[in-house]
């Protein structure tokens, strides 16, 4: 469990708690959502990663929630709709040991998931030093003889 320690007062336990407090410190609340259907979606997503992502995945889980977010993102350019928040930062940490160890075929199999990735992995600041995960596909063939 992520600890964080403040110059003033008891430290603060856990990865939301931390993760919001930052976000209020640094003057981005926009990062929690706007609308109160999207604060609650952010919240959903982030109460999502810390249950189901962080919790030691067996391969099957991991396809389930591969497969479910496949479905969420579907009609979505975010997890929160059609706003960059907290949620797609951490759902994107969550998931990078995962998109790295997937094949060619499987990030096909769950473009949306790929689509959506691809797209947070590129955001401005949110990469840091974790490694750029390949999604270009290579033409083997082509129609020249």
């Amino acid at each position: 469990v992520p600890v964080l320690q403040t110059n003033n007062g008891p430290g603060l336990t856990g990865l939301m708690t931390i993760a919001a407090h930052l976000v209020k410190q640094a003057k981005k609340d926009q990062l929690l959502g706007s609308t109160a259907e999207e604060k609650a979606v952010v919240l959903q997503w982030l109460e999502y990663r810390v249950t189901r992502l962080d919790g030691g995945s067996s391969k099957e889980d991991t396809r389930i929630i591969l497969k479910d977010l496949n479905i969420h993102l579907e009609d979505k350019v975010y997890l929160a709709g059609n706003i960059f928040t907290l949620a797609d930062i951490l759902m994107y940490y969550g998931l990078h040991p995962v998109m790295v160890d997937l094949t060619v075929q499987e990030k096909e199999k769950y473009l949306n998931v790929s689509r959506w990735f691809n797209h947070i992995q590129h955001y401005p600041g949110v990469r840091q030093d974790l490694s750029n995960v390949i999604f270009i596909k290579n033409r083997l063939y082509t129609n020249a003889h």
